[in-house]
């Protein structure tokens, strides 16, 4: 008989071949955090909020500062940083100048009812004073309600029922003006600080990541076409197998809509930088992201087709327009993926919209009468909500591929 030689590695090989394990291993954290941009634009945000908030300190740490600002003017500076400092440079700019109308505006009504109070005395003061706070903060909270002061100054219509509240009901005249003034200037000081901070140390665009997401959805859709129409053509109908495509990116795109909203917020109050100018058109990103998320929901429909096990008739129909169908679905991405590449490039795009309008009427002659009069009246409507669905996606991206034009227009892409 013969024997078998099983080589046993010397301690100091097996030493050394463990000691390269664990460096390759302890490197996968550090080539992790590095390669993850998300993370560092984390990191680099927390370090700036750190940075503004020893520059705003200077006002404690500094003698003389101190003596002429004051203990209680001071922390109006630091919480002006702590409240408006905001991941996105354009969110920060946004509530800074959100918290400086309020205070101002808020303020110098509140002296002007604080004055007239004072003048008029006796129980007329409180009588005025009590007038104003019903009328003014009324008012402004009716403002808060309606959605297009909402979604832009609603952080500046509660500051200034704020301001205007504490600086009317405060006291005295000249006491009131010089309190509202100090602390105006050191609302100004932490702005100043937060704004320096934010646009001019590693800025984080709210219209660069507005941009870019809007672009990886049309991949995200492409993919997804081309993935949902590859399961429905290669199931295992015999063994009636579940599909195992993945529609997540198709619940990210249709999930995406308050982040899209909040994005073009932000991105409305930045200023001018790279490809992006004061009066750029955000208002079609969103229109756009509204084509993108009802085209995501089309495709989600499709789940049940790919869940329909059938029968060996319906195979043979599903076979029988498998070309049609898969000629039509690379159409579909193909398109995507040109007008995705026409927004990033910002160069107009060329998409044929006779071509998608070609597409469509093919997917009209699958569905015939002739080639689902075969099958039973479930299986029928499974293959004609499949192709319906299709030919709703189509659809879709003709109104998509109109929306990007527009935008090309408004954009002024090349």
């Amino acid at each position: 008989m013969g024997s078998t030689v099983i080589p046993i590695p010397d301690e100091q090989g097996s030493s050394v071949a463990q000691e390269k394990k664990k460096s390759q291993f302890s490197l996968l954290p550090i080539i992790s955090f590095l390669t993850n941009e998300d993370d560092n634009r984390k990191w680099i945000h927390s370090i700036k909020v750190g940075v503004a908030l020893v520059l705003v300190s200077l006002l404690y740490f500094l003698d003389p500062l101190y003596k002429e600002v004051g203990d209680d003017n001071a922390m109006w500076a630091i919480m002006t940083v702590v409240v408006i400092f905001e991941f996105y440079a354009g969110a920060t700019l946004g509530k800074g100048l959100n918290r400086g109308m309020g205070t101002i505006l808020g303020g110098g009504l509140g002296c002007l009812t604080a004055t007239l109070a004072e003048a008029v005395g006796g129980s007329g003061n409180s009588i005025i004073v009590g007038a104003a706070m019903l009328i003014f903060g009324g008012a402004a909270t009716y403002c808060r309600l309606k959605p297009s002061i909402k979604v832009r100054y609603d952080y500046g219509v509660m500051i200034f029922i704020l301001t205007f509240s504490l600086v009317a009901v405060s006291g005295m005249r000249d006491e009131v003006i010089e309190i509202a003034r100090e602390r105006l200037l050191m609302i100004v000081l932490g702005f100043v600080i937060c704004l320096f901070t934010s646009l001019f140390i590693f800025p984080i665009w709210a219209s660069d990541e507005l941009h870019d997401s809007t672009i990886s959805k049309f991949d995200a859709l492409a993919t997804s076409i081309q993935g949902c129409l590859e399961e429905y053509f290669s199931l295992d109908y015999e063994m009636e197998s579940k599909p195992i495509f993945s529609f997540s990116k198709c619940k990210a795109v249709l999930n995406s809509k308050s982040k899209d909203e909040s994005l073009a917020n932000f991105a409305r109050w930045e200023p001018w930088h790279g490809k992006f100018g004061l009066t750029y058109p955000w208002d079609k990103y969103l229109k756009i992201g509204e084509v993108l998320r009802e085209l995501a929901a089309t495709i989600l429909s499709l789940k049940a087709c790919l869940q329909y096990p059938g029968e060996a008739p319906l195979q043979t129909v599903r076979e029988s327009i498998k070309e049609a169908c898969e000629e039509v679905g690379s159409s579909l991405a193909s398109t995507l993926k040109e007008l995705g590449e026409s927004m990033k490039k910002m160069r107009k795009c060329k998409t044929e919209v006779q071509k998608l309008k070609s597409v469509r009427m093919e997917l009209s002659e699958v569905t015939s009468p002739s080639r689902l009069t075969q099958l039973e009246n479930a299986d029928g409507l499974a293959i004609a909500s499949f192709v319906f669905c299709l030919m709703a996606m189509v659809e879709k991206l003709e109104e998509l591929a109109k929306e990007v034009e527009e935008l090309g227009e408004l954009a002024s892409f090349t």
